[in-house]
């Protein structure tokens, strides 16, 4: 048995949770709408304030899925009421980011800046020239950013200890020689 699939979501007030046919879930909040199809094995039940995934039977594949769809309402639920948010921070003289319009400007020593642009569903914000912070609903889309803005950083210029020039998320720790 699951440990993670056989507990309830709490669905919070102002939050609707359907099911559609061949098993789409569709999650809409105060801060949007999200939708997913989780696997043919699994049956989601939604009761008074809460949600409960069950799998057809224990076959292999449906008991390794069964946690995992759970998750993924449980994330699509969190999401459209809190949103989720990653901080980056750039650590090194002369690095910094911008915004401007939907694109992040990242000045990384070269002659060129480097541009890219925000998905669908994500924004960008730099408080200061150091630090990004990247917001969403879709927890796998603000990741995938995130990690995208991450190679960015990464794949232009390695990390130096010397230099103490380097990209980090937020609480993130460089071992300086």
């Amino acid at each position: 048995m699951s440990r993670i699939g056989v507990r309830p979501i709490t669905i919070p007030a102002g939050v609707e949770v359907t099911v559609e046919d061949g098993n789409v879930v569709k999650v809409k909040g105060p801060k949007g709408e999200l939708c997913s199809q989780i696997g043919a094995g699994m049956s989601v039940e939604i009761g008074e304030g809460t949600l409960k995934v069950s799998r057809a039977d224990d076959s292999r594949q449906n008991r390794s899925q069964h946690g995992l769809a759970r998750t993924l309402i449980n994330n699509m639920v969190e999401g459209v009421t809190k949103g989720y948010e990653r901080k980056l921070t750039i650590v090194g003289v002369g690095y910094s980011a911008a915004k401007q319009g939907n694109k992040l400007v990242l000045k990384l020593g070269y002659s060129h800046p480097i541009e890219l642009v925000d998905p669908e569903g994500i924004t960008t914000e730099t408080p200061d020239a150091t630090t990004i912070i990247i917001k969403g609903i879709d927890k796998a889309k603000v990741g995938n950013y995130a990690a995208d803005v991450m190679e960015k950083l990464y794949t232009r210029r390695k990390a130096r200890a010397q230099l103490s020039k380097e990209r980090r998320k937020e609480n993130g720790k460089f071992k300086q020689k």
